[in-house]
């Protein structure tokens, strides 16, 4: 039986801008769908991801298993260490298996072609006023 805080999942996406782009991160309840916790970054560095985490599970309590895919951000020792230090499960996508993250995958699809691509932010403040997850 599925349950709210039972599995959480994280990824990455991309968000294109005027000039340049930004890196997405999420943090999402895969039971409900809600996402918990964002950052956005100019660059693809861990901490971002971190913050991210350690703010939803500041505000959400702690889930039983957390899904991402294989990415540095999500296997390198800081951001696993947080997890093992909740005790935490830690569950990792196949290589090249988007669809073991299903949810967040459908959610950086709509996000994208529902706000991004209609839109050429011009500043960070701009994506995240109009990200606003």
């Amino acid at each position: 039986m599925n349950q709210v805080k039972q599995v959480w999942c994280t990824d990455i996406t991309y968000i294109p801008m005027r000039k340049g782009f930004l890196y997405l991160v999420a943090i999402m309840d895969w039971y409900s769908r809600k996402v918990l916790s964002w950052r956005l970054s100019n660059s693809l560095e861990t901490e971002p991801c971190i913050e991210a985490l350690e703010e939803a599970l500041a505000t959400y309590g702690v889930p039983g298993i957390f899904n991402s895919d294989q990415g540095c951000q999500f296997t390198s020792a800081d951001f696993t260490q947080v997890l093992k230090n909740k005790g935490i499960n830690i569950s990792m996508d196949g290589k090249g298996c988007w669809v073991d993250n299903v949810f967040i995958e459908r959610l950086w699809r709509s996000l994208k072609y529902e706000e991004v691509y209609l839109k050429a932010y011009d500043s960070v403040a701009e994506a995240k006023e109009g990200i606003g997850l």
